[in-house]
């Protein structure tokens, strides 16, 4: 029985809700801007980035939950309200034991932890409004549970990268498995210095605006986001068809050159999905403008897929959410095959339009193309590659 994704939250650089963001996925952004990258010497001292910062203010979570307050959780609920009609109707009807969350993250709420530490090495006593539950890697999913009243399972994954693209093959388990009646799925992670400094301690920030696969790339922006979808056997427009995990451990940051895991999780998920690969209408790169990710991820793909199907890489306009990057890109395959894209659009490839040796045959996005109007059903198959050698691919499509 399919397991459908019955609504979707989402919020990024692009815009707070799904409708912004789809705005600026199909429209805004083929005026060739660089989405919601801004410039900003906030995380790392004396060194301006770019980033992909949110464009809009959170909401506040009240002193009840003063334990789990921080800057990830109040953009949890954020991303709730656009879903919380679908979440309570769920509710009502299964009951607060028959729902799961299962959420990715790759921070939680470290910043608030970073800023307490700081003020502890001045002050030599910790603020009186920090709670190590702030910053546990388990926070999100615990506060969401909290702050629904809901007593069925509920678990943060914390894989990198893939956090939250690994979520949909856990949530789905838990339906399955006859566990839960409905689950919420999704990441989260927000801008701190802890990750704007660890990445640029490996050189792997860019030197400006992320290049995704061009010669010229130089690293990453790093980004903030997160998204929530609910997911359940109730029939929806666009269902969860496939999820392919690979582990390579190549090594313990860099991926394995020849792209072998990032191809098993590619097939896997296809396969699951039971269709061929020539059923991809679109390619949701991980892309994450790094030399050895994007020079492996093109083998990847050209040994599964070929170079006539359309790919993207979309951290060239919301940077790298790290651990809400899965959830956040599958997030926008779904709103490519929802019927808020009405031009059938693809999301657009923003680069310097200049591959290597390496990158050079893949269909990157261009302007004219679209969805097959004369198909009746679509597919969309969305990649996350973490540190590791953690790797996952996933597939959603219309429902024919």
């Amino acid at each position: 029985m399919p397991v459908y994704l019955n609504a979707l939250g989402i919020a990024c650089a692009l815009g707070e809700s799904k409708q912004s963001i789809a705005n600026a996925l199909f429209s805004d952004h083929a005026t060739g801007q660089s989405g919601g990258l801004v410039e900003t010497d906030q995380y790392i001292q004396q060194r301006a980035v770019i980033v992909g910062a949110l464009p809009f203010d959170l909401p506040s979570l009240g002193a009840e939950f003063s334990q789990f307050d921080c800057r990830n959780n109040r953009l949890l609920v954020h991303v709730l309200n656009e879903i919380q009609d679908d979440v309570t109707a769920v509710i009502s009807t299964y009951g607060n034991k028959r729902i799961g969350i299962v959420l990715g993250s790759s921070t939680s709420g470290i910043a608030e932890g970073g800023e307490a530490l700081t003020a502890f090495k001045r002050d030599d006593v910790l603020p009186g409004a920090f709670h190590y539950s702030q910053q546990e890697i388990g926070g999100p999913s615990e506060f969401l549970a909290e702050y629904l009243n809901l007593q069925g399972p509920a678990l943060t994954i914390s894989t990198a990268c893939s956090s939250s693209a690994k979520v949909f093959a856990s949530g789905r388990r838990l339906i399955e498995s006859g566990q839960c009646d409905a689950v919420i799925v999704g990441g989260v992670d927000t801008l701190c210095k802890l990750t704007l400094n660890g990445f640029s301690s490996l050189s792997a920030v860019s030197s400006g605006y992320c290049n995704p696969f061009s010669k010229n790339r130089d690293g990453i922006n790093i980004g903030e986001g997160a998204a929530l979808f609910l997911m359940s056997h109730s029939s929806a427009d666009i269902a969860l068809y496939g999820v392919g995990e690979a582990s390579d451990a190549y090594h313990i940051s860099a991926p394995h050159p020849e792209g072998i895991g990032a191809a098993a999780a590619m097939n896997a998920a296809i396969s699951q999905a039971n269709i061929s690969p020539s059923d991809i209408d679109y390619v949701n790169l991980h892309g994450t403008a790094t030399a050895q990710n994007d020079a492996m991820e093109s083998i990847a793909v050209l040994n599964v897929l070929g170079n006539n199907t359309p790919v993207s890489s979309t951290k060239g306009l919301v940077g790298h959410t790290l651990g809400a990057a899965g959830a956040i890109e599958v997030g926008f395959c779904y709103l490519t095959l929802s019927s808020m894209n009405k031009n059938k659009a693809l999301p657009l490839q923003v680069w310097d339009g200049e591959p290597d040796d390496n990158t050079q045959q893949l269909h990157f996005v261009q302007k004219d193309d679209a969805l097959n109007r004369n198909k009746s059903q679509h597919f969309c198959l969305s990649n996350s590659f973490a540190f590791g050698g953690s790797n996952v691919s996933v597939v959603i499509g219309s429902v024919g």
